[in-house]
């Protein structure tokens, strides 16, 4: 027997208790930059505008989008954030990650 999960009716469930962030890759130098609420990019994840309802998060990554198309940025997209003693943390490996700079030694020397 097959279970078919209503996604339509989990997300919107959880839709009132997430908050999230926009992250991307600047075109210029690949690093991870975050959306900010000026519209402006920033390296640093405290930097970043949260939002905690669908509606504001589609609008948040909308922007984004059109400053990709602009050549800004590349790759933008939603992850979920937490906020812990006036901190902004990511949820999930993947962002965490990222927030920590890149995962593989950068004195290779590959001269």
């Amino acid at each position: 027997m097959t279970i078919i999960r209503d996604k339509t009716k989990s997300q919107n469930s959880n839709s009132q208790n997430f908050t999230q962030a926009v992250t991307a890759n600047r075109l210029t130098d690949g690093y991870v930059v975050y959306l900010t609420d000026r519209d402006s990019w920033s390296e640093r994840i405290a930097d970043c505008q949260i939002v905690d309802d669908r509606s504001a998060a589609d609008d948040l990554l909308q922007r984004a989008t059109d400053q990709a198309a602009d050549d800004l940025v590349v790759g933008p997209y939603l992850f979920k954030v937490a906020t812990e003693g006036g901190r902004t943390i990511p949820i999930g490996q993947r962002e965490i990650l990222r927030t920590t700079g890149p995962s593989v030694g950068t004195d290779l020397n590959l001269a």
